[in-house]
């Protein structure tokens, strides 16, 4: 009697504190879950993190949409995987469950301690309170996600690598792209939550044929991605049929690619969550397995894991001779087979992937996992003898065999895990290993801690932990992160990372280390106003050109700045604007900077059925060193995060309807034209003109 009545406390409570106005940011954002998923990562991007692959955060936010998560039954990694809530509220919303039972509305959330009106809001969008349960056979006809998705974008500007081949003097003809210049992308999903999943996707860059080879391992489309998934039958956890990945422990072994790493969400970005097995939905053609996984549960405390993947992988293979065996001197992630050298390393190299994980779960406070897999190849692994690649993986066999686990007390959350590799045949085998913990130190006040150490030859080929460089290997750390909101309105986030590179890497020929360092204070006087600034600066090494008084490239010490500020505001009804500026700063130790700046300004207007979005930007740079980064909306799965470089302006606009009930369509027209350049590009992607000009077509059938 107590539980309901809380929940009709809430719900009352709810009605009467919602504004009428409909510049609300539930009002604005209902139906409209681009608009948070935009929010969100234009927000977590200020710091322009190198190496980060955002455009799988962004399709991780979306199938969270497409599939929210049941709060009733959501484990403490779950939540912290969505990256909405603190350590402070994860722990309170289960201690309420635990006290009172599942919860009964959404509008319940009110009640709970530590929860405030911005995180239900955001809250909403992602997640249900809906059991979902009932026989397969009776809901696989009702799926909640249903849809056929198509897409053609191309630039209008000729390509070099487009245009007629001309002979040259000797006879010899340059390389040109094979295909045409359209750029294909279908999707169809069909799926419903914790129940089952069944999906297609197929994309064609632009300059690859559409070729029906199953001899290549082509079937008409250059990539072809599918998966069938069946969730919670009895002890069947998950069990997935095609393509997936598996995020488990810190990403020591296997990671899922859902992650931050080091962003503006500065506390809650550093720890990863076992999420286990999830349908691989991107458009990245590296990092998935293919082939089968199961989650079978042996009690209700203890879950087993079994993976088996065949997949055919891009290299550079060296052939064969009288004196050595073939060779792969490298992996190639492009995802690219325009021309005839692309097309002779497309899924050159076969491998094989068997593991196993098995979780130990007594409670929602504590777990502990054993991970193993074991990588074969068809061919030998033997990158180029160059002095960074000396401890370097060599071999067609690798295991990898890790332990992992939580431990949540109060407000504390301890994790870790620790990993060896032992395969290569030139260096043996190396440990990788992460320990941290997340601190609500009060309401106001969250700490993050990590420490990490991989060796330079420990070798893991789907790891991505948590670190400075884009492999987990050959680095050192130490990271601190803060957030502290100083009142509702106002709050500011920052965070520092030592780390230190024991032997060379691709372009730093020395051992080397580093620190950055970001702060963020974020400021929200109003419902219609939002202000943030930040700054990020970063040292490290990084090879010089040689010069007059340097022959040869050597290690120096570099320093990158970053300096962002932001405002966005509702001035009337269905009307977003976004002002944008930015500043980047980068130097060598003795050498005279290099600087960058962008003035952007964008712009939505909602209106029953029509959305319009649009930027238009000003940038300079000195050089490639002092580029701008700066994400963009794009048409729905598609993800735009330009590098602004050189001078010039940039604009798109963008437009969505829908047409009915079933049909939504989108068209975006984009364009970069430089003040100081005859041309765009370089090799066969350079255009004869200093503008580059793009136009994508979109239509999504709701079935």
């Amino acid at each position: 009697m107590k539980h309901l009545y809380c929940f009709l406390l809430a719900a009352a409570g709810l009605v009467i504190s919602l504004p009428a106005r409909p510049q609300t940011f539930l009002a604005r954002s209902a139906g409209r879950p681009d608009e948070v998923i935009n929010a969100l990562l234009q927000n977590l991007t200020t710091g322009q993190t190198e190496n980060a692959d955002y455009s799988v955060l962004y399709d991780a936010l979306y199938q969270l949409y497409a599939n929210p998560l049941n709060l009733n039954t959501a484990t403490h990694d779950e939540l912290a995987a969505t990256y909405l809530l603190t350590e402070l509220q994860i722990n309170s919303l289960l201690a309420y469950r635990a006290d009172y039972g599942v919860l009964l509305s959404m509008y319940e959330l009110q009640v709970v301690p530590d929860f405030d009106m911005a995180t239900i809001q955001r809250l909403m969008l992602f997640t249900t309170v809906d059991e979902g349960r009932g026989a397969l056979l009776r809901r696989l006809p009702n799926p909640t996600n249903h849809y056929l998705l198509i897409r053609y974008q191309q630039i209008l500007e000729k390509q070099q690598g487009f245009t007629p081949a001309e002979a040259s003097k000797s006879g010899k003809l340059p390389q040109r792209y094979l295909g045409d210049e359209q750029h294909w992308y279908v999707r169809y999903r069909y799926s419903r939550p914790r129940a089952f999943s069944f999906g297609l996707t197929a994309e064609k860059d632009a300059g690859e044929q559409m070729r029906w080879q199953p001899g290549s391992y082509q079937y008409g489309f250059d990539f072809v991605s599918f998966h069938g998934q069946v969730q919670n039958r009895g002890r069947w956890r998950n069990l997935i049929i095609g393509d997936y990945q598996l995020q488990i422990g810190q990403g020591l072994i296997l990671s899922a690619g859902f992650v931050l790493g080091k962003s503006a969400e500065t506390v809650q970005g550093v720890r990863r969550s076992t999420l286990g097995a999830r349908p691989y939905t991107s458009l990245s053609e590296f990092g998935y397995l293919r082939g089968a996984t199961a989650t079978y549960a042996l009690s209700r405390q203890l879950d087993l894991t079994l993976l088996l993947a065949g997949n055919r992988r891009d290299a550079n293979i060296i052939a064969a001779t009288a004196k050595a065996e073939a060779e792969v001197s490298s992996l190639l992630t492009s995802g690219l087979h325009r021309t005839a050298s692309e097309l002779e390393a497309r899924a050159s190299l076969a491998e094989q992937n068997l593991g196993g994980h098995l979780l130990y779960h007594p409670n929602t406070r504590l777990q502990l996992g054993l991970t193993a897999l074991y990588t074969t190849f068809g061919t030998k692994l033997q990158k180029r003898n160059l002095p960074y690649n000396q401890y370097e993986f060599v071999g067609k066999e690798n295991l990898v065999i890790g332990l992992h686990g939580s431990y949540v007390r109060q407000n504390v959350n301890l994790f870790g895990e620790i990993a060896r590799s032992s395969g290569s045949q030139n260096a043996g085998g190396g440990i990788g290993a992460v320990g941290g913990a997340l601190i609500s130190l009060s309401r106001r006040l969250d700490m993050a801690l990590l420490l990490r150490h991989y060796d330079r030859n420990y070798h893991s080929f789907y790891a991505n932990a948590f670190g400075e460089g884009s492999r987990t290997i050959n680095e050192s750390g130490a990271y601190l992160g803060l957030k502290y909101t100083v009142y509702r309105k106002f709050s500011v986030a920052g965070f520092i990372d030592r780390f230190r590179f024991p032997w060379l890497r691709y372009l730093v020929d020395a051992p080397s280390q580093g620190y950055d360092y970001l702060l963020q204070a974020t400021y929200t006087p109003t419902k219609k106003l939002l202000f943030y600034a930040s700054y990020h600066e970063e040292h490290k090494q990084k090879n010089r050109s040689a010069t007059k008084t340097t022959p040869k490239e050597v290690a120096a010490g570099t320093i990158r700045r970053v300096l962002v500020f932001n405002a966005e505001y509702y001035p009337l009804w269905g009307l977003q604007l976004r002002s944008r500026v930015q500043w980047t700063s980068f130097r060598y130790a003795g050498a005279d900077p290099s600087n960058g700046f962008a003035f952007i300004q964008d712009a939505s207007y909602d209106r029953g059925r029509w959305r319009i979005s649009g930027r238009m930007a000003l940038f300079g740079t000195d050089d490639y060193d002092s580029r701008q980064y700066a994400y963009e909306r794009d048409v729905l799965y598609a993800f735009s995060f330009p590098a602004y470089s050189n001078r010039g302006r940039r604009q798109y606009l963008m437009v969505q309807y829908a047409v009915n009930r079933h049909l939504d369509v989108w068209l975006r027209l984009s364009r970069t034209q430089l003040t100081n350049q005859p041309t765009i590009g370089s090799d066969l992607d350079q255009t004869g003109v200093p503008h580059r000009t793009e136009v994508k077509v979109q239509a999504r059938w709701q079935f």
